[in-house]
């Protein structure tokens, strides 16, 4: 079966409209059952200064109720490039959520947040294509685990997950296992790989239901379209500033390590004329 490639924003958008594919998608990663879900897709313009272009990106907000009654928010993201911008962005708008309220049965409440990242890139350090990090309540006076949580903690820390498409294998045994297949890098049918061969034996409805959507993107002329347009935008930023993006990257990362690097030096200047005031 050809499918769309769902790493591409608009991809994973028409994915997750599907009321069945979020839950079968959050669910499966969270290891929860998901007994409602409300998936809205967050617009934004990202535009390149260096080059003068406006690209739009998506990111994913899901709110959702679980079997066992617990309701919190969910963020997705997608990022296909390593790039310091897009980790700066993440930050950003993990603290503009954990500053809204949301609306439940038309109350305000402050929901728990767990998010999702899927990159297009490796992490050098970690080998598994899906990583878990999830929080243990620890009594730090007696060094032992705790089984109760509380409402207060929740809500100021959360549980992530990331997926690291480069790294799916050919594995095909768990829930787990077939959900990140359709991630899977490889038989592509493309150059510019946005469409593959899914080789993969269908054996439950929830994929069934999810490789019939891909599937649609992945053949449809104007769905197609859609997919290359965003595909191009991104290259033709890349081309055009010819890595100088990148540099300049870099150089705010050294500078924010100098700047870093300043501030320990102080703090050990002043601790110093601590210890001769007291000496006097």
């Amino acid at each position: 079966m050809v499918i769309a490639n769902p790493i591409y924003d608009v991809v994973f958008k028409r994915m997750m409209e599907n009321e069945r594919v979020a839950k079968f998608f959050i669910g499966t990663l969270l290891e929860q059952t998901i007994e409602t879900v409300e998936v809205k897709p967050q617009e934004f313009t990202y535009t390149d200064q260096l080059s003068a272009l406006a690209v739009f990106r998506l990111d994913f907000i899901a709110t959702i109720k679980t079997k066992g009654g617990e309701q919190k928010k969910v963020l997705i993201e997608i990022q296909k490039a390593k790039n310091q911008i897009d980790l700066m962005r993440f930050r950003n708008y993990l603290a503009e959520q954990y500053k809204k309220e949301d609306t439940i049965n038309n109350q305000k409440v402050v929901l728990p947040i767990t998010t999702i990242y899927i990159l297009g890139f490796r992490l050098n350090e970690i080998d598994t294509p899906c990583l878990k990090v999830e929080r243990n309540y620890i009594d730090h006076i007696n060094k032992t685990n705790l089984d109760t949580k509380s409402d207060f903690v929740e809500k100021l820390t959360h549980d992530s997950f990331i997926v690291q498409v480069e790294r799916i294998t050919n594995r095909y045994q768990t829930k787990l296992d077939k959900l990140l297949s359709i991630f899977e890098q490889t038989n592509f049918i493309d150059d510019k790989k946005i469409t593959k061969e899914f080789t993969h034996e269908i054996d439950f409805e929830d994929m069934k239901v999810t490789t019939d959507i891909l599937h649609h993107s992945g053949t449809n002329p104007a769905e197609k379209k859609k997919i290359e347009t965003e595909q191009e935008a991104w290259r033709t930023v890349d081309a055009m500033t010819g890595g100088l993006r990148e540099k300049i990257e870099q150089q705010n990362i050294a500078l924010a390590e100098k700047d870093q690097a300043l501030t320990e030096k102080d703090k050990q200047i002043a601790e110093l004329l601590k210890k001769l005031d007291e000496n006097k």
